[in-house]
């Protein structure tokens, strides 16, 4: 799969915004994980097979939207009032789902995407 930064100006401003895009034949239950520097890998937004919607982690709920398109079978995480703690890197996955307060996957990872917010 395809990642890369659709909108937004990276490195970005405390408050700041951006988007990224995910594109992948198996597109449907892509879940998004990023990985702090010196940190393990975190997964922040994936699919809830039970109920259907997106689970966020809490560090993420309210400024983070993941939104799917179809047609191009891609996915989007709309990342809105970023914080100098979002940088990272950030990969997309396929084949993620919720599991309890954490989010797990089993298919393949994008190449990456570096995210740095400026204070």
């Amino acid at each position: 799969q395809e990642q890369r930064v659709e909108s937004g100006e990276n490195p970005a401003q405390a408050g700041g915004s951006l988007r990224l895009s995910c594109t992948a034949s198996d597109y449907y239950a892509i879940g998004w994980f990023r990985q702090a520097p010196g940190s393990q890998r975190e997964g922040i937004s994936c699919l809830d097979l039970t109920s259907g919607y997106t689970y966020y982690t809490d560090s993420v709920k309210g400024r983070f939207t993941s939104i799917r398109d179809n047609g191009k079978k891609t996915i989007y995480l709309e990342m809105n009032d970023l914080r100098p703690e979002d940088t990272g890197t950030y990969f997309c996955a396929t084949d993620s789902w919720r599991a309890g307060d954490e989010c797990r996957m089993s298919g393949d990872w994008g190449q990456g995407t570096q995210v740095t917010v400026a204070s």
